[in-house]
């Protein structure tokens, strides 16, 4: 076994599943499974002395579900975890729940026609497993009170001026559910309007907006085309569409649409940062955090050069620090601006204090 390849366990209660997931990837040349398993009980068998660098998770297994066991594995030895997950509403749910308990990535299957949709799908699910190989996921969680000795930055009131309402832009990828969730969670109902782009599947995102909303005091809700932004209302684009900011008078509002994926995303950050930019100004603040790629580099980019405040997540929080190290590359965040995920709420409360 080469040492240089990503070391793969394969954990579902599926023959096909297992089978077809073992073949596409092992087709990979630098992607090797290490075993198979119909069960968490079989996969710890198959771990005794061959750890895997990502497991892949089915989370509907018998004698032990996989959320139990991915909440052993992080609280034993946090690995990267890729849920396979069905489509379903239900599925949904759980595939959530997964995300909070540590996984890093969600890879959808059907409930029928496995064979032919793993097949067609193939290219997502190798990206999952590389995606999360990159993936720290003891980092998941930081932040929840224990990184004081960072400085939360200064609000540069300046950057406010002629505000009619201040617009928090946020955008995310591998490691944001749980980032999202720290973050919202601590926010009060007087918190500024927020728009956000988390990359995750369609029919995820609605599901991922009302678990957030049960646990905040601001409402959370999945984006609809026309909704308008405002205090105490956090909005996340749905997945297969693109969400952008607009403006009519005083007020901002989203545009919500299917297109093209961009930066291999749909939604994108870079579209959201990029009409915030053109429609917002020095009214609106950028925020890049944990994620895979470089989508929203740009679009921060334009934002500060518009006026607006950015900032970035720290490596140290990152559950895989890809786009915020792209957009501090591009000279997208200012010195100082670069801020572990702890600091992020605190910002956006000072951020409501615009008067």
């Amino acid at each position: 076994m080469s040492k240089d390849k990503i070391r793969v366990l394969v954990v579902d209660d599926s023959a096909v599943v297992r089978q077809m997931l073992t073949s596409i990837l092992d087709e990979q040349p630098d992607i090797e499974v290490i075993g198979a398993a119909a069960d968490p009980y079989f996969a710890v068998d198959k771990m005794r002395g061959n750890w895997p660098d990502v497991i892949t998770l089915d989370v509907e297994m018998p004698r032990m579900d996989g959320i139990t066991f991915l909440r052993k594995i992080m609280a034993s030895r946090p690995t990267p975890v890729v849920i396979c997950s069905s489509l379903t509403e239900e599925g949904a749910e759980t595939t959530l729940e997964a995300m909070s308990a540590g996984a890093v990535s969600i890879f959808t299957k059907p409930q029928v026609g496995v064979k032919g949709f793993l097949q067609s799908t193939k290219a997502q699910l190798v990206e999952a497993v590389r995606t999360a190989a990159q993936a720290k996921p003891k980092n998941a969680k930081v932040g929840s009170g224990n990184d004081r000795e960072h400085r939360t930055p200064v609000v540069k009131r300046t950057s406010m001026a002629k505000t009619t309402e201040s617009v928090m832009c946020i955008g995310t990828s591998t490691g944001g559910t749980s980032a999202l969730e720290q973050i919202l969670t601590r926010l009060p109902v007087t918190a500024p309007g927020m728009v956000i782009v988390q990359h995750m599947p369609e029919k995820f995102t609605a599901a991922f907006a009302s678990r957030l909303d049960k646990l905040c005091q601001i409402q959370v809700k999945e984006a609809q085309d026309g909704d308008r932004v405002r205090p105490g209302l956090a909005l996340i684009a749905p997945g297969a569409q693109h969400m952008s900011l607009k403006r009519s008078g005083a007020f901002y509002y989203v545009g919500v649409k299917p297109g093209p994926a961009v930066n291999r995303h749909c939604p994108s950050v870079d579209v959201l940062f990029k009409s915030a930019a053109k429609v917002a100004g020095k009214n609106a603040v950028g925020f890049i955090l944990t994620g895979m790629g470089d989508d929203g580099a740009r679009g921060l980019l334009e934002m500060r050069e518009a006026g607006a405040m950015t900032y970035a997540q720290d490596e140290a929080t990152s559950v895989v620090f890809g786009m915020p190290k792209e957009a501090i590359k591009r000279q997208a965040v200012p010195e100082g601006n670069v801020i572990p995920l702890d600091s992020v709420a605190e910002l956006i409360v000072q951020y409501s204090q615009t008067k």
